[in-house]
């Protein structure tokens, strides 16, 4: 039983590594917005194949008031405003960069939950925070010194982290809700209602910013459609599904544990198939963020 659950939320961690990867693809391709509309187009779709498969529902009509009330906050919060800086930060600082700071969300969610929902908030997990943010000082410090060999243009890059810090920001602020609304609810169909709200959110700040005809045919091109479409398999749809298998499965310690190893994972593809360059205090410094985000779980 436990190792069905370990076993997913390491698949989680690879997922997430795979889709961090091929946004990065599509959006240095066509810019953030678009790849974020039609991931969640795609991730819908893919959700309500799910739902009609294990529920025999494909929409979440079922589904209480409360969901409808936090969880469309959560598809704002923690899909359109999170992911509008992260996919802009894959752009600026690259994923691999990018997905060291997400090692921040859980220290947030539960920093929210401790100020919206009333949770316990353990002291002896400061000196677990205090690894992460060593961590990501140790990654940011040596791009900025010159040691991180491919390092992007100070004025870039201070923007890209920037954006970084509150994807992972937003990203904790969306879980609250999401807490606040599945309840007992289904998880599968509750992402769908945070999918949905997502995509109108899109599309709205697509109009909104007069990019509405270049995001709707950024579809046209198949390298990008191809990407958009693979990362959405392995982010919002295998990604969610084995997440949430591995905290049914597994202790919640542990599988945050596996599922927090995206960092690492993420560097043997950035060299062998994007043919970045990593300098040692990356590598170092992704560990040691890694290191304090399984701390926080395991204390």
């Amino acid at each position: 039983m436990n190792r069905i659950g370990e076993l997913a939320a390491f698949g989680t961690a690879i997922c997430w590594t795979a889709s961090a990867l091929y946004f990065e693809n599509a959006s240095r391709r066509v810019g953030a917005l678009a790849i974020n509309l039609f991931k969640v187009v795609f991730a819908f779709l893919l959700l309500a194949l799910a739902a009609l498969v294990v529920r025999g529902m494909p929409l979440p009509l079922d589904a209480p008031a409360r969901a409808w009330i936090y969880l469309p906050v959560s598809g704002i919060v923690g899909f359109v405003i999170a992911d509008y800086f992260l996919f802009n930060a894959y752009i600026l600082i690259s994923s691999r960069i990018t997905v060291i700071f997400q090692a921040l969300t859980p220290l947030f969610a539960s920093l929210f939950g401790f100020l919206i929902l009333g949770e316990r908030m353990r002291i002896e997990r400061l000196g677990a925070m205090v690894l992460v943010l060593g961590g990501i000082v140790l990654v940011v410090g040596s791009r900025r010194s010159g040691r991180g060999i491919d390092s992007p243009r100070p004025r870039g890059a201070a923007k890209g982290y920037l954006f970084a810090f509150l994807a992972s920001v937003f990203q904790a602020l969306g879980l609250v809700f999401s807490k606040l609304g599945l309840g007992s609810y289904d998880a599968v169909s509750g992402t769908q209602i945070r999918v949905m709200t997502a995509v109108l959110g899109f599309a709205a700040l697509a109009f909104l910013t007069r990019q509405a005809k270049s995001t709707f045919l950024a579809m046209r091109e198949a390298s990008v459609r191809n990407n958009t479409l693979i990362g959405s398999v392995f982010g919002p749809f295998l990604g969610v599904v084995l997440s949430l298998i591995a905290l049914q499965r597994a202790e919640t310690g542990t599988a945050s544990t596996l599922m927090a190893l995206t960092p690492v994972l993420i560097i043997p593809p950035s060299v062998l198939l994007q043919k970045q360059k990593v300098s040692l205090p990356e590598v170092l410094g992704a560990a040691v963020a890694v290191a304090g985000a399984a701390l926080f779980f395991l204390i």
